[in-house]
């Protein structure tokens, strides 16, 4: 669902800047709790989005290592980016389905033996995106954030959508580079300097613009 986030004289004033912000920021606010139901099923959620077919035995059980958490229970995974960083996964699996399982499942190139985990890599970006962007402040203080805003206006999706770009571009990053676990937060850093540089392209409008966007397939 895109938000109208215009005004009628196409201009956007500054009081649905600062609400299209603080929707995003509310969503960030808020931790994973393993006991709260709409979490409970969000998680479950991504399972079947991932796995379809494959009967999920627990919320904690030893299936979710395939996935890419650390251990049986993927809540203890989730205290850097919060519930989401869940939503994201989730976002992604079910509006770019083919990109996701080709990530998932370590489909394309020549892949290292020791991988990086896929839905820790996940949490990973979301928490590199919120500090990128500088969401948790009251206002931009960067170019970056502020060009980001004006695409969150055009589109309340705007996060997830970078976050699925953010995901495919680190895999094409990491292959480029030839990268194994121990250079993931060196694949992450150049992964973000692209992100950067696309971001203050003179012609983007709207985040579909950005050139990262076309390596994305549904």
């Amino acid at each position: 669902m895109e938000l109208m986030c215009k005004s009628s004289s196409g201009r956007c004033n500054h009081a649905i800047k600062e609400e299209c912000l603080q929707r995003l920021q509310n969503r960030i606010e808020v931790p994973y709790d393993s006991q709260n139901r709409e979490h409970q099923e969000a998680l479950k959620a991504l399972w079947h989005a991932s796995f379809p077919g494959t009967e999920l035995l627990g919320l904690v059980s030893d299936q979710w290592k395939e996935m890419g958490w650390q251990g049986k229970d993927p809540s203890t995974d989730f205290r850097g980016g919060g519930f989401i960083s869940l939503e994201n996964l989730l976002y992604f699996a079910r509006n770019y389905p083919k990109s996701f399982e080709e990530l998932l499942c370590k489909q394309n190139g020549d892949r290292a033996l020791w991988e990086y985990p896929f839905a820790v890599a996940g949490v990973n970006i979301t928490f590199m995106l919120i500090q990128m962007l500088d969401l948790q402040a009251v206002k931009p203080r960067s170019l970056i954030g502020a060009v980001f805003l004006n695409l969150l206006i055009e589109n309340d999706r705007a996060f997830d959508i970078l976050y699925c770009i953010t995901f495919r571009l680190m895999d094409q990053k990491w292959l480029e580079m030839h990268a194994t676990y121990m250079d993931f937060n060196t694949v992450i850093k150049s992964t973000r300097r692209q992100l950067e540089r696309e971001l203050l392209l003179e012609d983007i409008q709207q985040i579909e613009d950005m050139p990262s966007y076309s390596f994305l397939a549904r």
